[in-house]
């Protein structure tokens, strides 16, 4: 089974950002989604609050996760060691589809490591917030709680009139809502990814080692 968990955070990507790429991922490497899940409500919260995170990934054993990025999972790295260690040991493949690489239970140990790194480095980041809506984020809308069934028939053909019958909505305010979010773009994407050969290159190139200056501002 293949999954995509797709997890909106305000400071990084949001969910329309996620769900291009990983639809595009997706018919490249001709993974086709059994399974989508948009979890709207999990920001900034822990492993321990997100219940349905975990049985989700609980019940996944040798199958595929499609995930954006790293921080998808959490912006904690305890959190993230924990959810990839688990998802690994229960012979789970992880898809980070922005880097366009997969680990599994026998990935090379650079590549696992890389990855965690460049979530610390984007942590570093986020700690230095700009004041006001991120660039290029979407106001909230009464549609985004039924993204997943809007994605799901448009990917389907269904025209946006066929889709406000069936909800039984206003087409012009779902017109609106499918344009401003750009969701037809969102279900025909494509995207170049890179080749399986050239992850653990990328990998070790991305990993930050401590400076000397760092420590002896520290221990001053």
């Amino acid at each position: 089974m293949v999954v995509s968990y797709i997890r909106p955070d305000k400071d990084f990507d949001n969910v329309y950002e996620q769900l291009k790429l990983i639809n595009a991922y997706s018919d490249q490497k001709d993974l086709p989604i059994d399974k989508e899940m948009i979890d709207q409500f999990s920001q900034n919260k822990r492993l321990s609050e997100r219940h349905n995170v975990v049985e989700l990934f609980r019940s996944l054993k040798g199958d595929t996760l499609l995930v954006y990025d790293v921080w998808v999972l959490s912006t904690n790295i305890e959190d993230v060691v924990q959810m990839t260690s688990c998802l690994l040991k229960n012979g789970n493949t992880i898809h980070c589809v922005k880097q366009g690489i997969s680990v599994n239970a026998h990935s090379d140990i650079m590549v696992v490591l890389g990855l965690i790194d460049q979530l610390r480095q984007l942590v570093q980041k986020e700690d230095k917030k700009v004041i006001g809506r991120p660039k290029g984020s979407k106001s909230v809308s009464k549609f985004d709680l039924q993204l997943e069934m809007i994605v799901s028939l448009l990917k389907e053909g269904r025209s946006v009139s066929e889709i406000a019958r069936q909800m039984n909505v206003s087409r012009s305010s779902l017109k609106d809502y499918v344009e401003s979010r750009e969701l037809k773009a969102l279900v025909q994407g494509v995207v170049l990814f890179n080749d399986d050969s050239q992850t653990r290159a990328i990998m070790m190139d991305t990993i930050q080692c401590p400076s000397v200056g760092l420590f002896t501002k520290e221990s001053e």
